[in-house]
């Protein structure tokens, strides 16, 4: 038996984004596919740091992990990130917000 696992929210994403290490991480892979190795080197980070933070990503469905060997090699879903933008806006503004009549001002 196999549990569906839900899409990540604009929410998740955005929360994966928030953290300056992961931040950073996809600022680095917008520049193309980079080994585990050379994140460390980049971050001055330990192995298992950068792991974990990129697992964070790829669970937001940020990035994508592929194993060549014994090294893993991260690249950025460019199309979640440029998708993620629109989202969010149909997010912020799909139903609008409507105030009751009111005699004194609230304010």
């Amino acid at each position: 038996m196999t549990t569906a696992v839900a899409a990540p929210t604009v929410l998740d994403q955005i929360k994966a984004l928030s953290h300056e290490i992961r931040f950073d991480l996809v600022r680095y892979l917008a520049g193309g596919e980079r080994c585990v190795c050379d994140l460390e080197a980049l971050l001055s980070l330990p192995q298992s740091k950068v792991s974990y933070h990129l697992g964070i990503l790829r669970d937001a469905e940020l990035v994508r992990a592929e194993q060549r060997g014994k090294n893993m090699y991260y690249i950025l879903r460019q199309e979640a990130l440029f998708s993620l933008s629109g989202s969010l806006l149909t997010e912020l503004f799909a139903q609008p917000v409507h105030l009751t009549h009111q005699n004194n001002s609230i304010c």
